[in-house]
């Protein structure tokens, strides 16, 4: 039996990964694992986690996922901050999709104690 890695691209199971974020069994520890976790989210339609995820200040009141979309790859370009020493950090990434490619500066900051989504752009 062969267990695929994670769809964030580390290298341990869904489960032993991003699925333990998901499911609520323990948070994300940076910024960078937390924006892999969401990532993942993405691929596999957990707009559920997402919002949980997301600043309240900036957090929509829903999320529409496409079913069609097929998240293919992810690559983390850079990170400033975002571990257990800082309250914000941001992490440069590009999500691959069937058709193309996200390129995303994302911002996180800390509330009460976990890391969340705050906002990004989209670098040219």
């Amino acid at each position: 039996m062969t267990i695929r890695s994670c769809p964030c691209g580390l290298p341990e199971a869904y489960e032993a990964c991003c699925g333990r974020f998901h499911t609520g069994a323990a948070a994300a520890a940076t910024a960078e694992r937390l924006m892999r976790s969401r990532y993942c989210a993405f691929v596999r339609q957990d707009a559920g986690y997402l919002l949980r995820t997301w600043h309240p200040r900036t957090r929509p009141e829903r999320i529409d996922l496409d079913p069609g979309m097929r998240w293919t790859g992810l690559e983390i370009l850079g990170t400033d901050g975002g571990t257990a020493f800082h309250a914000t950090g941001t992490v440069t990434f590009r999500a691959s999709y069937r058709g193309g490619s996200l390129h995303e500066h994302s911002r996180f900051e800390r509330v009460d104690g976990a890391w969340v989504y705050v906002d990004g752009d989209f670098p040219r």
